[in-house]
């Protein structure tokens, strides 16, 4: 076997803890991944994973051992994709987990002019607002829509996502318009699940509060909520990409525009420890250029009004 490889094996089940996992991730018997290891341990000399019947874990060698296969590996993909990236075209396999909403309303149609602009990459698309586990589950890039990253995550922030309290006309004819935030107390509020199902957040005087909420509708999916608003059943507070259709439709209207809501970022986050591959820059590259900085569904005179106001 090659060094290499099995030096690549060790880390694979270093980071997901288990033979079977890596075996069931590479589509092999689980002897093939343990005789890799094997083999490397027998050419070390050293013990570097402690089997047990429930579980294993590194030794104190197999521990030192894992931070220089990152280096040694991380420096050959470099190479390698240096190499292979000067005067070619990027190729080869992206695994991506792109969260449900934003990905089919905005990514999708990125991601199919991406794949037009470089045929010689496939893209495995995930759809889903479960945070995925990029090494255990394969996954290449994940697009993460979150106010602040995980202390562990390796990301880029390609944009900004901002957040809108919205009403349909025939909801605030028949219950009267909020004028602060501690109005929505006497509202229908739907709240986004796991987040802020009970208590939305604003700025005030440059400080975060929480102001309480209730509503007989809570859900994990924003255009579910968005659907129940522009029925006039109550209000919520979806991203702006998710609201823009209907607003600019007249379906729905932004209200408590006076008030600052926090921003989220729009991140591109990497299996930690990895070197990132060419092919997955240059996605990442086309994605931040096609959404911009100030994100294309943003562009509406009534957005920057709310835009503008978030700022102060």
């Amino acid at each position: 076997m090659d060094r290499l490889e099995n030096m690549q094996m060790f880390r694979r089940v270093a980071e997901m803890g288990s033979f079977s996992a890596v075996a069931r991730q590479l589509n092999v018997a689980r002897s093939v991944v343990t005789r890799q290891v094997a083999v490397l341990e027998a050419h070390l000399g050293v013990k570097l994973i402690a089997r047990s019947t429930r579980r294993l874990h590194l030794t104190s060698a197999g521990l030192a051992y894992l931070e220089k296969c990152h280096e040694i590996l991380d420096l050959v993909a470099a190479a390698e994709s240096d190499v292979a990236a000067d005067g070619q075209v990027p190729r080869g396999p992206i695994r991506i987990s792109v969260p449900f909403s934003f990905g089919l309303r905005h990514l999708t149609a990125l991601l199919l002019d991406f794949g037009t602009l470089y045929p010689e990459i496939s893209l495995s698309v995930d759809y889903t607002d479960r945070r995925v586990n990029l090494i255990e589950e394969g996954v290449d890039l994940a697009i993460r829509i979150t106010a602040q990253l995980a202390p562990q995550d390796v990301a880029r922030r390609i944009s900004v996502c901002r957040l809108l309290v919205v009403a349909s006309d025939d909801y605030l004819a028949r219950r009267g318009e909020p004028k602060r935030p501690e109005d929505l107390i006497d509202h229908e509020c739907f709240g986004y699940l796991p987040a802020e199902p009970s208590n939305w957040a604003f700025i005030i005087d440059g400080q975060l509060r929480w102001f309480p909420v209730r509503g007989r509708l809570q859900a994990n999916n924003g255009d579910a909520l968005l659907d129940a608003a522009i029925r006039g059943i109550g209000i919520t507070k979806p991203p702006s990409f998710i609201a823009a259709a209907a607003i600019e439709a007249g379906s729905l209207r932004p209200i408590l525009t006076d008030y600052a809501l926090p921003e989220l970022g729009i991140h591109a986050v990497f299996p930690g420890n990895r070197y990132v591959p060419h092919r997955v820059r240059v996605l990442v590259d086309y994605l931040a250029e096609r959404i911009g900085p100030e994100p294309y569904w943003d562009a509406l005179p009534l957005f920057r009004s709310v835009a503008q106001a978030d700022r102060r």
